[in-house]
């Protein structure tokens, strides 16, 4: 099988074109493709296939083999894919997701690709779309969770994959490897959620840390930002335009009028190859 290695702020991902590679079981396969000892490792493995309705379609498995609905350090990656190696010339593209279409744009410095800036879509906040128990046109704003005794005040936001945002005075008194998992299989969200902390530095500055449904900690979530930026306006923390810190760099999020959440950061290839184990 032919792949390439890609990274979005060290959230990596191994992209296949499918319409040249045939893998039988997206699941296994993902779980041995992103095997830190015995595959290729990496956080998701991502297969670029024919749509009707887009230009491609995207699917993304996780490490554990659970289909994600959406990846925003992914979208960047597979525009960029894409189109580096000839499978379409159009820098801006629309691609079909279990979340729905999204439409991410190369961003250039003269001829030099440097990232793409991604239409995200609108944040969906009923409990209904993220989803959670309870009463299905509700929002879930700045309200409690308990969690063995200890209760957090988060925010739930779904950007086609649910998010639990928990503002903190520190991020880094945090023990994510130890609440985190905890917080993604709680009873409240029926299928499970991603769970980011974070701390307000400035009014267009925020530092956020993730746990990924499926993948544990990582060092980018670019949904995980756009959900974060979404809960920071709606408990009134910052503007709507702001630079996100994550472990593994910076990404411009913001809400715009039209209230679509955009999404702008890097998107690098790292090397690619021939998968020769069995799948």
């Amino acid at each position: 099988m032919q792949f390439s290695k890609w990274n979005g702020l060290g959230n990596d991902f191994v992209i296949v074109n499918g319409f040249k590679e045939k893998v039988a079981d997206f699941k296994t396969a993902a779980i041995e493709v992103c095997d830190r000892h015995f595959g290729i490792g990496a956080d998701g493995l991502v297969f670029v296939l024919p749509s009707e309705t887009a230009d491609f379609k995207m699917r993304i498995f996780n490490s554990d083999g659970s289909e994600a609905e959406m990846c925003g350090n992914v979208t960047r990656c597979v525009a960029r894919y894409v189109y580096e190696t000839g499978m379409t010339d159009k820098t801006k593209i629309t691609l079909e997701t279990l979340a729905g279409p999204i439409k991410p744009e190369l961003v250039f410095e003269g001829k030099q690709i440097i990232g793409a800036r991604v239409d995200m879509g609108r944040p969906r906040l009923k409990r209904a779309e993220i989803p959670m128990t309870g009463v299905a046109d509700e929002q879930f704003v700045n309200q409690p969770i308990q969690v063995d005794g200890t209760t957090y005040y988060g925010t739930a936001v779904s950007m086609g994959n649910p998010h639990f945002i928990i503002f903190v005075d520190d991020i880094n008194a945090v023990n994510l490897s130890a609440v985190g998992p905890k917080l993604e299989i709680h009873s409240v969200f029926p299928r499970k959620t991603n769970v980011e902390f974070v701390q307000v530095l400035k009014n267009n500055e925020l530092r956020m840390r993730v746990w990924e449904r499926g993948a544990g900690i990582t060092l980018a979530c670019g949904t995980g930002a756009c959900a974060t930026l979404t809960a920071a306006v709606l408990n009134s923390k910052t503007g709507r335009k702001a630079t996100i810190h994550l472990d593994g760099g910076d990404l411009l999020i913001e809400l715009a009028e039209n209230e679509h959440i955009y999404m702008s950061g890097p998107a690098t290839e790292v090397f690619r190859g021939e998968y020769l184990l069995k799948l």
